[in-house]
């Protein structure tokens, strides 16, 4: 059974038993300005955890495309990636554990067909300290579901996870009793470290056992389920969000008991086909072909710099498909710097050009039939990272230029100059070193540590949670903001009018000052196409149009002449924003969620003040209201 296949039965397993299915959201959270990536299933999912209602319902089902950036020095073992998918089921305030074990046990038994003697379990062994109880309903459940296959499951107290390579497994374990920081969930991690009001509670993890693969002792005397020696591979994840914390730092069991469960794709797919190289699976086996056949090399005599391409090649196709585009900040500065290490790998192997050109249409074909808006972006993918793959091959040689002005006079290389040939120039640290060491000039020993503090204070300026970065682009909801940002609905008309209807929002800003638009575009405009642009907001504003929304279905919405930004993300209903007469002669019309103007002549006057390039294809006009 291929992801694919997977990927449907969960959700039409689910969808049987009363969930809601629900599209993924962006892998850059709109509502989230505090982090840059959709790192988990279930952070899109926390507003309705912690009491919104869902308006789906209490039963929901998806599956959730994630990025973790922090996982990048793990990618070319068997089993870490960076882009992965979560399948996610939720109950909020309706079923609870008697019911979401056996649907799991039994979708993975039954409907993906893993042999029950391969499972193995955990759950929560409580916490004294917090009069916090020992999860025994959970293990019972499970020594249920194991009797009716005729396992004979025993069950073992581990406790820590130092505790498992000590004592290990013992013949007829099945489930086993951790502590807190293996089996219990919260946004802040084990029990002590809960703000008041912070709900959490335990989980229960099942793994699955890979019979061929030896245990590595450098992990640990003994294997246990926890092991990373990669025998025991954790498939999924239920959590119970059963307890809140209170002022005095007690626990009360909440009034309504959610269930939040997620549950790997990949992992599940390993399981499936019983390998423990997820580099083998259908979603990533294809790109590891593309490279061979780039490259003219087998995947076995160049695993790790393969996978690592392969990974880094996927995350930058689904970025850019989420209208990310390379930059030095933010989103933007990370699909940078995964594109450029999959093309310096790429020269490892003999690739000298166009790979994102060969790649990204097999990514796209990979997810087509689950996520066909991939096939309508291909061509943007494409540009944005055949742009960015030009770029960079143009800065390798700058780069080297320049290296050899920074280190000419230099009697050993330090970690400054270094960091500064990565960070100005895009110049990979690899090489760095390489051409170091052919022209025989000694690398300072501690230049490592340099680097990363280097490094670390410019992913401190990167943070989302910066000064400057809105939530959804805005500052706040006031009279001002409010009116520059119906300012920009009028300016993305006018530019789709004056530059052509390949002009697509990719981003926005604004504060009280100032309107900050990023759009697509290939060239600079010049003087007179930015004022045609002014002179047409500026008359929209003086027929003072009148400003109106109406919710509709999203496919009606883009019937009915609707457009949105590149890379967003919409549910079955969306709110539409009509500037003009909805029912006759209108000058705009948009996906958006407000806030608005009643007439454009509350507006004021519209004047750009300047444009230029964001990034490789994209333009910036910022713009004030006089």
């Amino acid at each position: 059974m291929n992801t694919s296949e997977i990927r449907q039965k969960y959700l039409d397993y689910f969808a049987q038993r009363g969930h809601a299915v629900v599209p993924r959201s962006n892998i850059v959270p709109k509502e989230d300005p505090t982090t840059l990536f959709t790192g988990s299933g279930m952070q899109p999912m926390v507003p309705y955890l912690l009491g919104e209602d869902h308006p789906k319902g209490n039963r929901i089902v998806d599956s959730q495309t994630c990025f973790r950036a922090e996982d990048i020095d793990e990618v070319g073992d068997n089993r870490h990636t960076t882009f992965f998918e979560m399948l996610g089921n939720w109950s909020l305030g309706d079923y609870f554990k008697k019911e979401q074990l056996p649907w799991f046990w039994e979708f993975l038994t039954k409907e993906v067909g893993l042999d029950p003697k391969r499972l193995y379990v955990t759950t929560f062994i409580g916490d004294e300290k917090n009069s916090i109880p020992k999860d025994t309903e959970a293990a019972e459940i499970w020594k249920g579901l194991f009797k009716e296959v005729g396992i004979e499951a025993q069950v073992a107290e581990i406790g820590s996870e130092e505790d498992g390579y000590k004592r290990g497994v013992k013949d007829g374990e099945r489930i086993f009793y951790y502590d807190a920081k293996k089996n219990w969930w919260s946004r802040a991690g084990v029990p002590e470290n809960m703000p008041a009001g912070e709900p959490g509670g335990p989980d229960s993890e099942v793994f699955y056992e890979f019979t061929d693969v030896e245990h590595d002792p450098k992990w640990g005397e003994h294997c246990h389920p926890n092991c990373d020696c990669g025998r025991f591979l954790e498939i999924g994840n239920s959590v119970f969000m059963q307890y809140q914390k209170q002022a005095d730092g007690s626990f009360k069991e909440l009034p309504q008991l959610n269930v939040d469960f997620g549950g790997g794709l990949e992992r599940i797919g390993m399981a499936a086909l019983d390998t423990n190289d997820i580099f083998r699976l259908d979603n990533m086996w294809p790109i590891i072909e593309k490279l061979q056949e780039l490259s003219g090399k087998k995947y076995e005599d160049h695993v790790e710099a393969k996978r690592v391409i392969a990974d880094h090649l996927r995350a930058v196709v689904w970025l850019a498909n989420d209208g990310v585009v390379p930059s030095n900040t933010k989103q933007g500065y990370v699909m940078r710097r995964f594109a450029r290490r999959a093309i310096r790998r790429g020269l490892e192997l003999g690739i000298y050009q166009d790979m994102f050109k060969h790649v990204a249409g097999v990514v796209v074909e990979i997810y087509r039939s689950a996520y066909p808006e991939m096939v309508e972006n291909l061509a943007e993918i494409v540009r944005v990272l055949d742009a960015e793959e030009k770029l960079f091959r143009q800065t390798l040689k700058k780069g080297l230029k320049e290296f050899n002005k920074l280190v000419n006079d230099k009697k050993a290389l330090d970690g400054e100059t270094i960091f500064r040939l990565y960070d100005t120039n895009g110049f990979p640290t690899e090489l760095t070193i390489e051409e170091a060491e052919a022209r025989e000039i000694p690398v300072e020993k501690d230049w490592e540590k340099v680097f990363d503090r280097e490094m670390k204070a410019q992913k401190e300026r990167s943070r989302t949670a910066a000064a400057g970065m809105f939530k959804g682009g805005l500052q706040d909801n006031s009279e001002i903001v409010t009116r520059y940002h119906t300012a920009t609905h009028l300016m993305y008309r006018a530019l789709k009018n004056i530059l052509g209807d390949h002009v697509t929002q990719r981003g926005s800003n604004i504060t009280h000052e100032r309107a900050r638009f990023d759009f697509s575009h290939h060239e600079k405009m010049t003087p007179e196409q930015i004022k045609a642009v002014e002179d047409m907001v500026n008359e929209a504003i003086v027929k003072d149009y009148p400003v109106s929304f109406m919710e509709m279905p999203t496919d009606k919405a883009f019937e009915s002449g609707a457009i949105g930004a590149f890379g967003d993300k919409y549910g079955d209903k969306v709110k539409v924003y009509t500037v003009g007469d909805p029912d006759g002669d209108w000058y705009s019309r948009e996906i958006c969620g407000g806030p608005h103007v009643t007439h454009t002549g509350e507006i004021g006057k519209f004047k750009i003040v300047k444009e230029e390039s964001s990034s490789a294809g994209v333009r910036r006009i910022k713009a004030v209201i006089e």
